[in-house]
This record gives structure tokens, C-alpha cells and sequence, in this order.
């Protein structure tokens, strides 16, 4: 259905004139009239009656009138659902468990008056690059090393310093330690199923586990970290590592412990990403917060990639 005839209708269904209506949509009369002679024809109705003193709704008119509207309402929040300055703004949290959603939230809080749409993209950084360039998404949030190319108009800034902690079981034998550094934890078994061996996520965590003597399991199927969460609580020598800023839930029955690490704490460098001609509204006020939330550890104090220390620091 032609959504310029079903707008041409409502006008002159309100004006009760095809001459005020031509007005106030800025066309001829002639427009008004072919419009809607070519809903008529589409709908097999006839929607009015032509009379001394303009246009007067049919029976069938009156019945179409408030589908009509509702057609009319249903084509807006579409169109508004899509357009950057009219749609919410879409921002790329990549994992809703992780220090990138609480920090968008924190955001939220901040500034309930602005509309978010929070995604996560399954995507790599250069994926997630190619939905910003495209438009997507307005932001997203990835580890970008100083060596990677990014394509002209494409706009990154460190942002979020996540140091690590290690998850473990009541039985573990670190369970009860208040902190470790990493080298304490060569010898005990990460278990992180489902870890990409690609990408930038797979380079920050081989280089990890090189410069401390880690191992780092990545073997067996992903069932979700519900399931994650059930071994590692049962388990007397599985760890896993998590994120500071991540959020986990389970019952206290598991009575799972975080524990920091220090002397230096492994931090997992992400950058927020956005295209520097968007011409979204809240996006300048999405990077003015980020940008007044940003933190940077002294360097004495966490261990980063060599791809990312420069870079994050600069």
C-alpha cells in the first residue's frame, strides 16, 4: 500500500477539503486527487463523496480512516527506529555481562533522557569497524592495536582499563587468598571454553599466557556461563578468568570467590569506536561521558599487550 496515498487520505479526511489538504502537504490538488483515486482503485472502495462544500467520508472512508492512522503511526516509529537523529541511540556493548554494559548504563542513569539501544554485535574488531562505517551502529567497543588499519572517518579512543580476576571454587587451592599476581597462577589450569583462537581477543590472551607461563584451556563445548559457573564451583582445580567490571550471578551455594590480581594486574585495553560524521545528537554527549569516566592505571601498577601499551597510554 502506498504510504503517501494513505498519508494524502488522512490529510483530506481532516481538512474535509482536497484543496486544504493539498496545502498543508505542500502538493496540487491534482496530486490530492490522483492519490487518492489510486487508493480507491487499490482498495476497490470508494472513500468520498465529492459535495458542494468539499469531501465527505464514504461508509468504507469512515471504516479505513483509523487504519489508517494506525498505518501512518506504525510507518513513523519505523522510520524512526532506523534514522540517525530520530532512532534511539545503538550502541555495540559486545558482551552484556562485561565492564561495557555497566558503563553504558552508568550513562543511562546520567542521562535517562536520551533513548538507547544496547546490542551485541558477533563480531571480531574489524567487523564491528564495518557496522560503524556503515551505520549500524553509532559506537562499539573493542581492543584496537596502534598497527591495525583503520579506514578514513573512523574515530577510536582508549576508554576502559579492565584488570582481571581469577574465578575459582571454594576447594581451589587459591580460593582463600585475598590477591595473586600471575605468576602464581602458572601451574593451575584457566579454563576458558570457547575462546576464539582468532582476533584480537585470541592475541591478548596467547601474549598473556607467554610472559606469565599460563595455560590457558580452551578445549571442550560451550554450554553458557551458567554452565561454566556449575564446574568451576564444583571443581577443585578450575579457574577461569573475568573481568572486573563484568557482572556474574549464581547461587550461593556455589560460594565461587574473585580474586584480584596484582603485582602487576593484566588489563584487557578496550576503545570505544565511532564514526566521525555520525550525525547523531547524543553521540558527542555519549563520548564527552566516556571520555570524563576514563581512568589510566600507572603502568607500574598492570601489565597490557605490547600491541596496546603505547596506544593506550598516549
Amino acid at each position: 500500500m502506498d504510504l503517501e496515498a494513505v498519508r494524502t487520505f488522512v490529510a483530506a479526511a481532516d481538512a474535509g477539503q482536497f484543496q486544504e489538504a493539498a496545502a498543508d502537504l505542500s502538493i496540487t490538488q491534482q496530486a490530492v486527487s490522483k492519490r487518492i483515486a489510486g487508493l480507491e482503485k487499490e482498495l476497490d472502495v470508494r472513500l468520498f463523496v465529492r459535495t458542494a462544500r468539499g469531501a465527505r467520508l464514504t461508509i468504507d472512508g469512515q471504516a479505513f480512516l483509523p487504519h489508517a492512522r494506525e498505518l501512518l503511526r506504525v510507518a513513523d516509529r519505523a522510520d524512526a527506529s532506523v534514522r540517525p537523529g530520530r532512532r534511539a541511540l545503538r550502541v555495540d556493548v559486545v558482551n552484556r555481562r562485561i565492564a561495557t554494559a555497566g558503563l553504558l548504563q552508568d550513562f543511562h542513569r546520567a542521562h535517562p533522557e536520551i533513548e538507547l539501544d544496547v546490542v551485541t554485535l558477533d563480531a571480531d574488531v574489524d567487523g564491528a569497524i564495518a557496522a560503524v562505517a556503515a551505520g549500524s551502529v553509532d559506537a562499539t567497543f573493542h581492543a584496537v592495536p596502534p598497527q591495525r588499519h583503520v579506514p578514513d572517518g573512523i574515530r577510536t579512543a582508549p576508554m576502559i582499563e579492565d584488570r582481571h580476576q581469577l574465578l575459582v571454587g571454594p576447594r581451589h587451592p587459591l580460593a582463600s587468598a585475598r590477591a595473586v599476581t600471575p605468576g602464581q597462577l602458572a601451574g593451575h589450569r584457566i579454563w576458558m571454553p570457547g575462546l576464539d583462537a582468532r582476533g584480537e581477543v585470541a592475541d591478548y590472551y596467547y601474549e598473556l599466557a607467554t610472559a606469565f607461563g599460563l595455560t590457558i584451556d580452551m578445549v571442550g563445548p560451550v554450554f553458557g556461563n551458567e554452565a561454566l559457573l556449575d564446574e568451576i564451583a564444583d571443581s577443585p582445580d578450575l579457574a577461569t578468568l573475568v573481568g572486573e567490571g563484568s557482572r556474574y550471578m549464581w547461587p550461593d551455594s556455589y560460594d565461587l570467590r574473585r580474586v584480584p590480581i596484582r603485582d602487576p594486574a593484566p588489563v584487557y585495553p578496550l576503545s570505544v569506536i565511532w564514526r566521525d560524521d555520525n550525525p547523531h545528537p547524543a553521540l558527542d554527549r555519549l563520548r564527552g561521558y566516556f571520555e570524563s569516566r576514563r581512568t589510566t592505571s600507572p603502568a607500574a601498577e598492570v601489565w597490557l599487550p605490547t600491541w596496546a601499551g603505547a596506544a593506550t597510554r598516549s
